[in-house]
């Protein structure tokens, strides 16, 4: 019955530079975490968010941590988040999906099946453009046809050339992401041509910090907003409610499958969309969250297919539509 927790390096290169308002990066250094015990294997995966003080050195220490600290593991829904280490959500992710890996397998069925869930309602899934030169970016676009939904990140000079260029190019839906990249003074302008353009909805226009701002931004806009940066976990959803339509779960940000099931029961009482994100992540994390997919509105669950050579095989999407494995636990096998 021993538990057996280990980790190694998981360096992700990706197809092409991916840049937001933040930042860019063209390789992504992330963490994988099995789970031993009685001959069967948990996988988990942890994808180190910079902009809250996380990489892979301080996850590993996290899971070596709580390693010491996990009790029994059948608890899966509780285990990994009794036993986290503040500050480390991607770590507690990695763990709490390898738990939910592990369980499914000892039943012998999907995790989807082991939470009730149908898997014939996953939702469509966008296809993320990251920030770049109007031309780089409609040669992206033109990549990416078989996608049903497409999501631009914006919070640059060019965002008006970069979304018109996009739109001149393709008549899928399209998705907008600020990444707190924009102003108070200035959103406003942004929102109105955005939506003259079709854009469905946009990400965490203001910076997290600016709640009341956002608000009141909210109130003139003529597109939804979802959170992002300014959500978490689920006790941050109430304060929310006034400023955001929706709401963008990451297990990386929250801290696993757990969490996000209780993210989801929160939002729909205060009557929030729920919307699922990932970082760049491989099939380990995305199928991960894939996995509770049937309960939300949308999703955005494409890092796997960002990067260059995915190690994994999990969840695909077909037709734009997320499709989830069939085999026990979260169903992903090493790539041959």
């Amino acid at each position: 019955m021993t538990l057996q927790v280990r980790h190694q390096a998981l360096d992700l290169r990706l197809r092409h530079t991916f840049r937001i308002a933040r930042g860019a990066s063209d390789e992504r250094h992330n963490l994988l975490v099995e789970l031993e015990q009685e001959g069967r294997l948990g996988r988990g995966e942890a994808a180190p968010i910079l902009r809250y003080h996380e990489d892979r050195d301080s996850a590993a220490r996290a899971v070596d941590a709580m390693g010491t600290r996990l009790g029994d593991a059948r608890r899966f829904a509780t285990a990994a988040n009794e036993a986290a280490v503040a500050g480390q959500r991607s770590a507690e992710a990695a763990v709490d999906m390898a738990l939910h890996d592990l369980a499914a397998q000892r039943m012998q069925v999907p995790v989807y099946e082991m939470l009730g869930l149908d898997p014939s309602r996953t939702p469509v899934t966008s296809f993320t453009i990251g920030l770049d030169t109007p031309e780089v970016v409609v040669q992206k676009v033109k990549e990416a046809d078989a996608y049903a939904v497409l999501k631009v990140k914006m919070g640059s000079d060019d965002d008006r050339a970069v979304l018109e260029a996009v739109r001149d190019t393709t008549r899928q839906p399209l998705r907008v992401d600020a990444n707190e990249g924009w102003t108070p003074e200035g959103a406003l302008s942004r929102l109105e041509w955005l939506a003259k353009l079709g854009v469905e909805f946009v990400e965490q226009p203001l910076p997290a910090g600016q709640l009341a701002q956002t608000r009141e931004l909210r109130k003139r806009s003529p597109l939804p907003f979802y959170a992002d940066e300014s959500v978490h976990t689920a006790s941050d959803i109430p304060q929310l409610a006034t400023a955001f339509d929706g709401i963008n779960i990451k297990l990386m940000k929250c801290g696993g499958l757990g969490e996000a099931l209780r993210m989801i029961a929160v939002a729909r009482a205060h009557g929030m969309k729920v919307m699922l994100g990932c970082m760049i992540e491989s099939s380990i994390a995305i199928t991960a969250a894939a996995h509770v997919s049937p309960l939300v509105d949308c999703a955005d669950l494409d890092g796997n297919v960002l990067i260059a050579a995915d190690p994994f095989i999990g969840a695909r999407i077909e037709a734009g539509r997320l499709v989830l494995p069939e085999r026990p636990g979260l169903g992903v096998v090493p790539r041959p």
